[in-house]
């Protein structure tokens, strides 16, 4: 499927219901399966990776298929490790050359009956009843390692007979969605402790509460992103909270860098423009917010701000070689993304974007990757612009393209 995506102008004015965080709802619905008494959840996200978490969790089967969702597949693994009988979870073609076995090691240093089925480290998983599960509790995991992994197993500690020391060695990457794990855990009863790089987890049960999921920054991003190639600016966006446990919530302050003012009200928060009094200039460390780097790059090329990126480890390991992806589609609008030698500092890597832009009917492609899709769509306001493989954004934002249409755009199938 290809997609033609058009506006007549530049204005965008309107107000937009953001989707529920697919994080946080996927880290809610395991602790609830987890949690001795059920509870409510308000604004599950609808996103494919979501709705495919709450489907298997509500199934009595030995089989559990989590298709395409990788967090699904990841906390489903620790998850299944506790239970009983023995089970099979597999996964998409593409799901089978993500690699698990760094979790999978873990839980079976834990007491966990683990098999690979296929090849080794990969899905699918053979999960058999542990005889011991949880009498070790000590652990130690690199910090550099995927959050979801770390998450995984902080979610399930405080259920083991012996609780969870877990012991993050190295530089820690992900920083801000294992801080809204711990948060997700401690609203429903669970205590930890940091000790140094140790997250001390004593045995406990989690508690009943009923809980409303906010809105994604990550999604808002792509919206912030129109504010900042608009000519006129008049832009509510509701669900989002300004006291957030997500690391995408530092984009009100990242885009005062572009003009972009953030006010927030009851139901969420109102863009609107200033006139920036001096050159933009833009220098970010997204270790604790690379869900939005895509769109960043992209706002950059838009505004032809030369950018300065870095904390960008973990994006060669999310659904496609991000970066690699990046730099391919922006060139296809005269921008590139390189990664430079930086004087002040040799122990990370940097990259820059500039250039100027050119919107020349584009055809971008998504890489099997939802925020490529929704990063790019906002270079449509400076021209026509085509892309493969559209409705990717399911994965987390299935209501993407008609929120757009909402804000006046054209989305025509062309192919």
């Amino acid at each position: 499927m290809k997609y033609q995506i058009s506006k007549s102008n530049r204005d965008i004015e309107g107000t937009i219901q953001l989707n529920g965080s697919k994080s946080i709802s996927n880290r809610a619905l395991i602790i609830r399966a987890l949690c001795a008494d059920d509870f409510k959840i308000d604004y599950l996200s609808t996103s494919k990776d979501t709705t495919t978490l709450h489907h298997l969790l509500s199934l009595d089967t030995n089989l559990y298929d989590a298709g395409a969702a990788g967090t699904t597949f990841r906390f489903m693994t620790a998850y299944l490790a506790m239970q009983a009988g023995t089970q099979v979870l597999t996964g998409s073609e593409r799901m089978k050359q993500r690699p698990i076995g760094i979790l999978v090691e873990a839980l079976k240093a834990l007491g966990a009956d683990i098999e690979y089925l296929e090849k080794e480290g990969y899905p699918p998983l053979k999960i058999n009843a542990a005889k011991a599960f949880g009498k070790k509790n000590t652990l130690s995991i690199s910090a550099g390692t995927s959050s979801q992994f770390i998450s995984a197993l902080l979610m399930i500690a405080p259920t083991l007979p012996e609780g969870l020391v877990l012991e993050l060695t190295g530089n820690i990457v992900s920083i801000s969605y294992i801080e809204m794990t711990l948060n997700l855990m401690q609203y429903f009863g669970v205590q930890h402790r940091w000790e140094g790089q140790k997250i001390i987890i004593e045995p406990q049960a989690y508690q009943a509460r009923p809980y409303k999921v906010e809105a994604d920054w990550s999604a808002a991003s792509y919206y912030y992103a129109l504010a900042a190639f608009a000519d006129q600016l008049d832009l509510q966006l509701d669900g989002v909270w300004e006291d957030s446990v997500q690391g995408d919530a530092i984009l009100p302050v990242m885009m005062q860098n572009f003009g972009i003012e953030s006010t927030f009200n009851t139901t969420g928060v109102h863009l609107s423009k200033k006139a920036l009094t001096e050159a933009a200039s833009f220098q970010w460390d997204f270790i604790k917010c690379p869900d939005i780097a895509q769109t960043l790059a992209v706002i950059c090329a838009g505004t032809k701000v030369e950018g300065i990126f870095t904390g960008l480890e973990t994006l060669k390991i999310k659904e496609t070689q991000r970066i690699l992806a990046i730099q391919q589609e922006l060139a296809k609008v005269n921008a590139s993304f390189e990664l430079i030698d930086y004087p002040q500092d040799a122990t990370q890597e940097y990259y820059q974007i500039k250039g100027t832009l050119k919107v020349m009917r584009p055809c971008f492609d998504t890489y099997e990757d939802h925020r490529m899709a929704m990063a790019f769509a906002p270079l449509s306001l400076f021209g026509p612009i085509e892309m493969n493989e559209p409705m990717v954004v399911v994965k987390s934002y299935p209501e993407f393209w008609e929120d757009f249409k909402k804000l006046g755009f054209k989305v025509e199938t062309i192919a």
